[in-house]
């Protein structure tokens, strides 16, 4: 331990989850030393595209519910002492056939944990979600407290307040390896190497160059991400259009922007690749004859050929949960990745349980159901 009587903690990757665990630490006074081979808000890892949904009724399970509650929380601390505009609570709809899984899951989760959700009939859908239409046999409910996430400028609002409380980060450092020793842990860089009671390794997508993660069942995928322009100026407008999961066929998210919406095609082929710097950066021709067919059956609203693309990359656990705990071979070890593609909502509490487990070794979040070393089911 370090000599002021709190450890010596490095974080590897200074991402989504990174950046939010630097922070927590430089606001309880450790003396932290963050590590990226980039710079936050970088455009290869999992945070980009310029806005993220965040759900109060999440389909993926009641146990988020907690998790998501004290993150809203805590984005609303970094708004305050960052002043950035973080999140915008526009609502957010889930959209499909009105019997569909999906749907019926976020359904029955805000019934289970007593969260606002609104079913809105075909009339009032119209009228207060003109850009989600819907088609016979669908059904709509918004839930009220969602909204979207301003990715980019987050991670940078973190990194900012982490550096002005006194944690330092060491931009376009890659990680050659991360030692184990016990009770210390090594960074070592092509730099030199450094010691550090305690490492939260956080590295997103470049989760397989750590063989101290159980990646056996992890891949890391490249997602493809494109916007289309609205048709008329009063639609798809960021402060007052809820962002939306639509399910069934197509199956999308999407986030009202700039100049129309960001569309994410959730069945879309998610290559596998090897690592990050290997990420292919075009979206291909079949995949954006996909998106616009998809457009043009449920978003007339939109022009059906998008204005741009681009690509990112994501880390996916076999079982859709992520790997958030300290690993049996070594305590000196947090891991906190694979959050397959929902953990960016999440990001500021998952980097406080980061914090709780680096420093303490426990947490008052319930987080065993992300243990690393769990059997995964997928």
């Amino acid at each position: 331990m370090s000599s002021r009587n709190q450890p010596t903690v490095a974080v590897v990757g200074v991402g989504s989850v990174g950046a939010m665990a630097l922070w927590q630490l430089a606001k309880r006074g450790v003396p932290v030393v963050g590590y990226d081979s980039y710079s936050p808000g970088h455009d290869r890892g999992a945070a980009g595209g310029e806005s993220r949904i965040l759900r109060a009724a999440p389909r993926r399970g009641p146990q988020y519910v907690p998790l998501l509650r004290r993150a809203r929380e805590l984005w609303q601390e970094l708004e305050d002492e960052s002043g950035h505009r973080l999140f915008h609570q526009t609502g957010c709809v889930t959209v499909g056939p009105a019997e569909h899984a999906g749907l019926r899951a976020v359904k029955d989760i805000a019934e289970a944990q007593d969260l606002p959700l609104e079913r809105l009939e075909a009339a009032e859908a119209a009228r207060r979600v003109p850009e989600h239409p819907l088609r016979d046999g669908e059904a709509m409910v918004l839930d009220p407290d969602g909204g979207l996430l301003r990715p980019e400028v987050s991670l940078l609002a973190a990194a900012s307040r982490a550096e002005a409380l006194g944690a330092q980060i060491r931009r376009y450092t890659p990680v050659v390896e991360v030692q184990n020793h016990g009770d210390l842990a090594t960074v070592v860089t092509e730099h030199g190497r450094q010691s550090y009671d305690r490492v939260i390794l956080a590295p997103g997508p470049w989760l397989q160059g750590f063989p101290v993660i159980p990646s056996r069942d992890v891949t890391v995928s490249k997602v493809d991400v494109l916007w289309f322009a609205r048709r008329s100026p009063g639609t798809f407008l960021p402060e007052r259009t809820p962002v939306a999961m639509r399910v069934g066929e197509p199956a999308m998210s999407c986030c009202p922007g700039a100049d129309g919406a960001k569309i994410v095609p959730r069945e879309q082929d998610k290559a596998e690749i090897d690592f990050p710097e290997t990420l292919p950066r075009d979206v291909l021709a079949n995949q954006v004859a996909q998106a616009h067919d998809a457009v043009e059956q449920v978003m007339p609203g939109l022009f059906p050929s998008p204005i741009r693309t681009a690509t990112y990359s994501e880390a996916y656990t076999a079982d859709g949960h992520g790997l958030l705990g300290t690993p049996g071979i070594n305590e000196a070890l947090v891991i906190a990745a694979a959050f397959s593609g929902h953990g960016f909502q999440l990001a500021p509490v998952l980097g406080e349980i980061s914090t709780d487990l680096a420093l303490t070794g426990t947490t008052p979040h319930n987080v065993a159901f992300l243990a690393p070393d769990r059997q995964q089911h997928g």
